[in-house]
């Protein structure tokens, strides 16, 4: 166990009626209150996406036009508004290979410049007229041999081969990932790339992009039938059927093949630790996933899936169908859509094949093909790579950092006119894109008094109050016992570095009222400060964790710590943007807790925290001054919120503070000439922001 975790556990497991109450002995032993809670309310919000999402499905008379308004935000949601320029493909045919029934073309293409996209074109040896095509994309079949890339095209070559052997033209690419040049899909799940929210990037949009420009690049053959185009695949490859077939109605007939599930199974269930980031959207407007399944309608679609299938189980799978169904009902499509459930795992079975392939021949090519043909892989991989030498040019492995624009270069505002517009643009944008998931209406906060200890002079009083439906939170209070009215109190928003800090204070000056371990020397000296200004000056001081912090913190292993993070932006929200969204609360009860109700009230944090006390002092009036101690540079470093960076970053945040409040931030002013060049063309007072550094003890103090 990890000192921060030993700390928490003394903390809950000594002194529980300071911090839950006088019940709390009952509970005592539970450490793991911070996961409920957080069970608890991921259930309850998926439950209400999956409403708003039924409600959505099931509500056909305005479709058209409703469907216009999905359509967009979908695009949106993968990093595809506004859509990329169709540049020139720059087709490329490396070689070719020969079967007796079909020739298999080796090609690549650049979906946009320096992106390429591996591929093998399955073509029918004999070809009378303009065929139609399938455009097939594979999942994470990943093929190499002696460090060298072959592309999961040569793990699901026999798909192709069908095709062509059944009269299909069929064009089967490789992922991002692994593909001939490996690109990253897993930038949450492996290397901490949690910036990719900012950007509102996400590796199922390059997908999404690859397959439209492979259906321009179908389109461009002589061989192939442009109005009917059909698209199959099954994992991953399912997913990004998915996203073309909803994108892309030159799509006439899917099958996405254990490619989707719900939210139930995702978030509550757990099923999200098995996927990587290729296959979610950046939810910003909440999407339940039969949303998307929406989006195919009236089109011909075909769900498939196996009945055991651990990372797409049944049960979801069923009721995406179910929820979708009434729909294409309702448009007069109904029997446009299927469920074709097999026996296996997450296996790519014979059984599951065959229905795809009887599916697209049904609507591409009006036929019913009673299936005669074994599916074999006829080649070894070496005989299906494109490239002899990767292109130096490729953008694949870095294509994260590019595929969604960032706002950069920001002009600073010329008149007060202009930083107003900027201003109200800027707030709306966060509130529609990267705070959406913020209650409309907060709860109560039912903010109750639940211990008081006293001590030199100094009162302790400990209060729980009500954030967000089941998110139930502490304020602690210090201030002199006598003072009856503070002039001002500072609230200061903790991180687990600054929760530890609070704790040495704590057994400071309350180890023998609450028999907790002996205070060392430094915690002596940290209540004896405190207890000094608090005798000099008529303050309170306020302290106060969000979720995930102090007695509100989760399963601190790195596994689980990815996955609820993960958890959180599948549900539109990131925890940063949600303990943005606690510390606003955190201010509300302050400005209604007697005697702190007339205080004027400052916030302070440190680090990323930092960044969220920024913003929560933007969406949320009332501070009077913000003190923010070594805060990010740049949201690249966090805080993370959905699609902040396609607006703005940190430096633009500080000024939108300044303007409402005192805003001190104790570091080098270096990387915030924006909002000291704001400040200046506004003409706002000197105090109004400030940068400041700590002297050289109290900075080596806070390095250690």
């Amino acid at each position: 166990m990890n000192s921060r975790l030993l700390i928490l556990v003394s903390v809950v497991l000594l002194f529980p009626a300071l911090l839950f109450g006088q019940d709390a002995a009952k509970r005592k032993l539970d450490t793991s209150r911070g996961d409920k809670m957080l069970t608890d309310y991921f259930r309850r919000e998926t439950k209400l996406m999956e409403k708003e999402c039924v409600d959505c499905l099931q509500n056909a008379a305005d479709w058209d036009d409703r469907r216009i308004e999905l359509s967009k935000q979908l695009h949106e949601m993968l990093g595809l508004d506004p859509l990329p320029e169709r540049t020139d493909l720059k087709p490329v045919i490396t070689g070719k290979v020969e079967h007796d029934e079909f020739t298999v073309e080796k090609i690549h293409f650049q979906s946009r410049p320096g992106l390429y996209v591996t591929g093998n074109l399955y073509l029918p040896k004999k070809i009378d007229k303009p065929l139609p095509a399938v455009l097939y994309v594979c999942g994470h079949g990943q093929v190499k041999k002696d460090g060298i890339a072959y592309g999961a095209k040569a793990h699901y070559q026999h798909h192709g081969a069908w095709f062509a052997r059944n009269g299909f033209v069929c064009l089967t690419i490789d992922t991002l990932q692994l593909g001939e040049i490996e690109g990253i899909h897993h930038g949450t799940y492996k290397f901490g790339y949690w910036w990719w929210l900012n950007r509102g990037y996400t590796p199922a949009g390059v997908e999404a992009w690859n397959c439209i420009r492979a259906l321009d690049y179908l389109q461009s053959r002589k061989e192939v039938d442009s109005d009917k185009l059909g698209v199959t695949g099954r994992s991953g490859g399912g997913a990004y059927s998915w996203w073309i077939a909803a994108l892309d109605e030159r799509i006439k007939a899917a099958v996405p093949t254990a490619g989707i599930t719900d939210l139930q199974n995702h978030v509550v269930d757990g099923v999200v630790e098995g996927h990587c980031d290729c296959m979610f959207m950046v939810n910003t407007y909440r999407w339940d996933y039969p949303q998307v399944a929406m989006l195919v309608a009236p089109r011909p679609l075909l769900i498939a899936n196996t009945d055991r299938d651990p990372i797409f189980p049944l049960d979801g799978v069923y009721r995406t169908f179910a929820d979708v169904r009434p729909l294409y009902a309702k448009i007069g499509a109904k029997d446009n859509v299927g469920l074709n459930i097999t026996f296996g795992g997450h296996n790519d079975t014979q059984d599951l094949q065959v229905h795809a392939f009887r599916w697209l021949a049904k609507h591409l090519k009006g036929v019913d093909i009673q299936v005669d043909k074994t599916v074999q892989k006829f080649f070894e991989p070496e005989q299906l790579k494109v490239f002899a030498t990767l292109p130096a040019d490729q953008l694949n492995t870095t294509i994260h950092e590019t595929f969604v624009p960032e706002a950069k270069n920001i002009p600073v505002p010329n008149s007060a006119e202009e930083w107003t517009t900027w201003k109200r643009e800027t707030i709306d944008f966060l509130k529609s894109r990267s705070f959406r998931a913020w209650p409309d209406a907060p709860p109560e906060l039912d903010l109750k008094e639940i211990a008081t200890a006293d001590r030199d002079g100094v009162r302790l009083t400990t209060y729980e109050f009500t954030s967000q439906e089941q998110i139930r939170l502490n304020l602690f209070v210090i201030k002199r016992a006598e003072l009856a009215q503070p002039e001002l109190n500072v609230l200061n928003a903790l991180d687990d570095q600054a929760w530890e800090e609070f704790q040495s204070l704590l057994r400071g000056g309350f180890a023998k009222e609450f028999d907790l371990p002996p205070p060392n020397a430094d915690d002596e000296v940290t209540w004896k400060s405190t207890q000094q200004m608090l005798t000099k000056f008529p303050w309170a001081m306020t302290y106060f964790a969000p979720r995930g912090v102090g007695p509100m913190a989760f399963d601190q292993s790195e596994k689980k710590q990815i996955q609820n993070r993960r958890r959180f932006y599948l549900l539109g929200q990131t925890l940063d943007g949600m303990q943005t969204f606690d510390i606003t609360a955190a201010m509300r009860a302050c400005q209604s807790l007697k005697p702190l109700d007339k205080a004027n009230l400052w916030l302070q944090a440190n680090r990323t925290m930092a960044g969220n006390a920024l913003y929560a002092a933007i969406m949320q009036p009332g501070v009077t001054r913000l003190d923010l101690h070594e805060l990010p540079k740049s949201h690249r470093d966090g805080p993370y919120y959905l699609n902040v960076q396609r607006k703005l970053d940190l430096p633009q945040a500080v000024a939108l503070a300044a303007e409402k409040s005192r805003v001190a931030i104790y570091q080098n002013a270096a990387g915030f000439d924006w909002p000291k060049q704001v400040a200046e063309q506004q003409k706002w007072d000197a105090k109004q922001l400030q940068f400041r550094q700590l002297p050289p003890a109290k900075a080596e103090k806070k390095g250690e």
